[in-house]
C-alpha cells in the first residue's frame, strides 16, 4: 500500500478519535445534561445521576437509591426566583421495591426552569445533593423544560451534527498534514452544517422553545451564535478554495484557511452545549405576560 494511503487511512482514524470524543465531552458537559453523584451509604459509594432537563409533557422524576436506614426530601423552587423552597418526602416507587426513593418536579412552560436540592439521611449522616465542595460548585440543581421535539426531526439534527464534525475534522487534518480530498471533505462539511445547523436546528428550537433563531442578529442565545460562528467559518474556507478549483494542489494559504476553520469547529465544540440557553422570566408571567412571550435568554 502506498505511503498516501496509509497518511489517508490513518487520518479518519485520528478524525473519528476527534469526533467520539468530541460527542463523550458534550455528554458529559453542559447544563442541562444528567449531574454525576456519589454517595456513600453503609461505607459504600452508590453513584447516580440526577436530571437537569425535562418536557413540557410529564413530571420530571428524581429518584436516589435507597437502603436501609436511607430517608430523603427533595425541595425545589422556581429559578431564577426568591420564592421559598417547597419540600417534598421522597418515597419508594412502589411498597414493595427498595430500589428507588423517588419524588417528582411539577411540569413548567417551556423554557421554564426549576431548581432544587435533596438531603439524604443515612446510617452515615445527613448529605446535602448537591454539594457546592464536591459537584462542579453547586448547591442547587437547575432543570429546564422544553415542549418535545420530533424524534426523527432531532435524530437527524444530531446524525448531521456529527458526521460535519467527522468530514471537517479530516478535511482539517488532510490540510495540516498534506492528505488528499481536502476540497472535497470541506464542502462536504459545510453541506452538512448547512443542514444540521442552519436547517435542521432552527426547526429543533422552534419544537423546544417556539422560536426558530434567537441569536445574531435577534438575540445573544450562545448556542446559535457559536453555530453560526463556525458555519461562516467554513463558507470562508470553501470560498477560498473555490479560487482556481482546476489547480492539482493547495497552496499553504488555502490549507490554513482549512485548518482554522477546523480549529474554530473545535473550539464551539468545546463550549458546553446550552450554555445561555432559552429561560423563562417567572417576573413577567407573574405580572401577567404570556409565558410564550416571556422567554429571554439566561445566564
Amino acid at each position: 500500500m502506498s505511503a498516501g494511503r496509509w497518511t489517508g487511512r490513518l487520518l479518519w482514524v485520528l478524525a473519528v478519535f476527534l469526533m467520539l470524543g468530541s460527542a463523550v465531552y458534550q455528554r458529559l458537559t453542559g447544563p442541562t445534561n444528567p449531574l454525576r453523584i456519589a454517595l456513600t451509604v453503609g461505607g459504600e459509594d452508590v453513584r447516580f445521576r440526577l436530571p437537569r432537563s425535562g418536557t413540557t409533557d410529564g413530571e420530571v422524576r428524581v429518584a436516589v437509591p435507597s437502603g436501609s436506614g436511607v430517608s430523603a426530601t427533595m425541595s425545589w423552587r422556581r429559578y431564577p426566583t426568591a420564592d421559598p423552597f417547597a419540600q417534598v418526602p421522597m418515597q419508594p416507587e412502589s411498597p414493595s421495591s427498595g430500589a428507588d426513593l423517588v419524588a417528582y418536579l411539577p411540569v413548567q412552560p417551556a423554557a421554564g426552569k426549576l431548581e432544587y436540592q435533596l438531603d439524604v439521611s443515612t446510617p452515615d449522616g445527613v448529605s446535602r445533593i448537591p454539594s457546592a465542595e464536591a459537584d462542579a460548585g453547586e448547591d442547587t440543581i437547575v432543570l429546564r423544560y422544553k415542549d418535545p421535539v420530533p424524534g426523527p426531526l432531532l435524530g437527524a439534527h444530531v446524525a448531521f451534527m456529527f458526521f460535519a464534525i467527522l468530514i471537517g475534522m479530516r478535511a482539517g487534518l488532510g490540510a495540516l498534514f498534506g492528505g488528499a480530498g481536502v476540497r472535497t471533505h470541506s464542502w462536504i462539511a459545510l453541506g452538512l452544517k448547512t443542514v444540521g445547523v442552519m436547517i435542521l436546528g432552527p426547526f429543533v428550537q422552534k419544537y423546544a422553545f417556539g422560536e426558530y433563531w434567537t441569536g445574531f442578529p435577534f438575540g445573544y442565545d450562545l448556542t446559535d451564535n457559536k453555530t453560526l460562528i463556525m458555519w461562516v467559518a467554513w463558507i470562508v474556507a470553501c470560498a477560498a478554495l473555490a479560487r482556481n478549483a482546476k489547480a492539482d494542489g493547495l497552496g499553504l494559504g488555502r490549507r490554513a484557511v482549512v485548518v482554522a476553520a477546523a480549529i474554530v469547529m473545535s473550539v464551539v465544540y468545546l463550549i458546553p452545549h446550552s450554555l445561555r440557553g432559552s429561560e423563562l422570566d417567572y417576573e413577567q408571567v407573574d405580572q401577567g405576560t404570556p409565558a410564550s412571550d416571556a422567554i429571554g435568554i439566561g445566564a
